[in-house]
Parts: structure tokens; C-alpha cells; sequence
């Protein structure tokens, strides 16, 4: 997309955050278009120094902060305050995820602002939101993932809860702060209405992910438990592993796509089985299928498995690493890695642009 072209152009945005959810939310409107200001302490944004660096400054902080202009204020100084509150004023949105209370001590809160700029979008990003008596407490991601639901019903049922492998509870809630915050920004210029906050708290955004989590327990007292690689009630769709080490994840769970995995194995008494022909059948039986399953693709080497699985058209893929994703044809012809100049001049790539907007 060319710049002018891009659905966000025009849009400014005030970025107040750091670390996560605040700054990924705002990646986002950038790579749409947006005009993106981020204000940093003098001490700078911390993800600069989280995890792997180039040259002292994180790879990670090069993905986040892509597309934004980096002002660096001290919002205790009346001066620097100041000019924060002039560049709101001038402001579509403005995105902050501190504790609550702190954008108020700032003398930066709601009442301020909306006097200043009375058609902004103020999307505030917290642990708990800016109401309830969780209201006060810090809260990070992994908090909200544990609160939210998505640990208790992650990782295998012998074991102690596990976290997925990213900040999964930060990149939901910016989501849900994109979405707000284009919604109550179409309010304003479609719809003649003010300007409002966007609260979004980390425990609830995850929350509204678990699926039917909810009305299975009010219904008749039934909490998920935690059920390792496979999903109960959805059967089959599991992660087995090949002769030669690899690991795949097989989605057979369509009635015709089951009969075609079945037969693709050479198990046509199941692929016929009327006791099988639906999904409710299939969970019953589901430890009967999946050592069946186990069994017929621990006896093959990843090349051929793909082939057989792509030839009876069975949804499959390879338990992916990064490297796959490199070695990939089609993370490339999607334009999935875009290349990125560090100031030194080494060129790195970085995730590309979701979603694909096809004009």
C-alpha cells in the first residue's frame, strides 16, 4: 500500500505506553497509515533492552515501534507536560496503558483531555479496567491470561497450567484496542457523536476468547480441564509425531474429511463406521482414533505423510519453527517477512503486514 492509499492516513495517534499491548496496538494503526507519536521517559520505552539485541537495542523494540516517531518527554517537568497535552489536542486518539489512576496524577486524564479535544478517543489499556475493586492492582499479560481462563485450560491434565510460548494475553487486548478505538472513532466522523474512552482490560480480553467456556458451566457445572494437544468434543484433531522426528498437526474433524483421512490409512471399517459418521460419535471413540492415528503416522516419514495427507485433501501441517517459516514458498509469496534498515545499515526482516487489504 502507498501511503496516501492506506486506510489510516490522516488518522494522528498519541501513543502513552510501553512494553506491550499499548505499543502493539499503535504498530498496528501505523502500518495502516496512521500517524503515530510515541512519548518515552527519559529512560526510554524498557522493551528496548527485552531479549535478543543488536547493538544494544532489542530486535523485538525495531518490530513494535515500527512506523512511529519517538518523542522523548518527562512528563513531570510543566514544559515537556505541556507539549504532551498540545500534540493530544491535536490528536484522533490517544493510547496509554498505565496503571489507572496515573494518566490522572499526570494531570492527563479524561476530564482534561476531552476538554481539550472534545472528538478524541482516549483507548485505555489495563490489567482490570478503569472500574472495579481490581481497579488498582498491576496486572500484566500472563495476569490476565491466568484470570482470563486460557492458562487453566492449557497444557496437559497431569501436569501444572502452562503458558503459550508468546505474550498472547497482551496481543489480544491490543487487538480489542484497535477495534475499539476505530469503532468510536467512526462514531465521531460518521455518526456525529463525542468523543469516548475505549477500556480495555487484559483479563477481559482474553476472557471473551474462551469460546463457550461460560455457558458450559452455567448450564450444568462443567469446567474445561486441561486436555494436552487435543480439543474434547471436537474430534479428530490432534499433533502426532513421524518416524523421522517431525510433528504434525492433523484437523480430520469434518465428517468427509474424516472419512478421507480414514481411508487415506487404509481404515475403511472406520471411514464406514455409522457409529463415526459425526462428530459426537467421534469423541466417544476419540482414544480409539487417535492411537489409531498415532500408529499409522509413526510408521511414516514426514515427506510422505504430506503427500498422502495433501492427496486425500486433510487439512495438515508441520509443527512450524521459525526456520520453517523462512524455508516456507508460501510465508513468501504472501509478503510475510518485509526488510527493515537498522541505523548501522544491516538489513533485518521483520513479521509482515495482517490483515491483507485487496483493493
Amino acid at each position: 500500500m502507498q501511503d496516501a492509499k492506506k486506510p489510516l492516513s490522516g488518522v494522528k495517534v498519541v501513543e502513552l505506553g510501553s512494553l506491550i499491548a499499548g505499543p502493539f496496538a499503535t504498530r498496528l494503526m501505523a502500518d495502516f497509515g496512521a500517524e503515530v507519536s510515541k512519548i518515552e521517559p527519559p529512560e526510554g520505552d524498557p522493551l528496548r533492552r527485552w531479549r535478543r539485541l543488536h547493538n544494544g537495542t532489542s530486535l523485538w523494540w525495531y518490530v513494535q515501534s515500527r512506523g512511529k516517531r519517538c518523542i522523548t518527554l518527562n512528563l513531570k517537568d510543566p514544559a515537556h507536560l505541556d507539549k504532551a497535552r498540545q500534540m493530544i489536542a491535536a490528536a484522533d486518539i490517544v493510547v496509554e496503558n498505565l496503571r489507572p489512576g496515573v494518566m490522572e496524577k499526570l494531570g492527563l486524564g479524561w476530564d482534561v483531555l476531552s476538554a481539550l479535544n472534545p472528538k478524541l478517543v482516549m483507548v485505555r489499556i489495563s490489567g482490570f479496567g478503569q472500574t472495579g475493586p481490581y481497579r488498582d492492582q498491576p496486572g500484566f499479560g500472563a495476569v490476565g491470561e491466568s484470570m482470563g481462563g486460557l492458562r487453566y485450560v492449557t497444557g496437559f491434565a497431569d501436569r501444572p497450567p502452562v503458558r503459550t510460548g508468546i505474550s498472547i494475553g497482551d496481543s489480544i487486548a491490543a487487538l480489542y484496542a484497535v477495534m475499539g478505538a476505530l469503532m468510536a472513532l467512526r462514531q465521531v466522523e460518521v455518526n456525529g457523536g463525542k468523543g469516548q474512552v475505549v477500556d480495555v482490560a487484559l483479563y477481559e480480553a482474553v476472557f471473551a476468547m474462551m469460546e463457550s467456556l461460560v455457558p458450559e458451566y452455567d448450564h450444568d457445572g462443567f469446567v474445561r480441564e486441561r486436555s494436552g494437544n487435543i480439543m474434547p468434543g471436537i474430534t479428530p484433531s490432534n499433533t502426532h509425531s513421524t518416524r523421522d522426528g517431525q510433528h504434525v498437526t492433523i484437523g480430520a474433524n469434518g465428517d468427509a474429511i474424516f472419512q478421507r483421512l480414514m481411508r487415506a490409512m487404509g481404515r475403511a471399517d472406520l471411514a464406514d463406521d455409522p457409529s463415526l459418521a459425526d462428530n459426537a460419535g467421534r469423541d466417544t471413540r476419540r482414544n480409539e482414533l487417535y492411537a489409531a492415528i498415532d500408529q499409522w503416522v509413526a510408521e511414516q516419514d514426514y515427506p510422505a505423510l504430506m503427500q498422502r495427507l495433501a492427496e486425500a485433501e486433510v487439512p495438515a501441517s508441520k509443527v512450524y519453527s521459525v526456520a520453517d517459516m523462512f524455508a516456507d514458498p508460501h510465508f513468501q509469496a504472501r509478503e510475510m517477512f518485509i526488510p527493515l534498515t537498522l541505523p548501522d545499515g544491516k538489513v533485518i526482516r521483520m513479521p509482515g503486514i495482517v490483515p491483507k487489504l485487496l483493493g
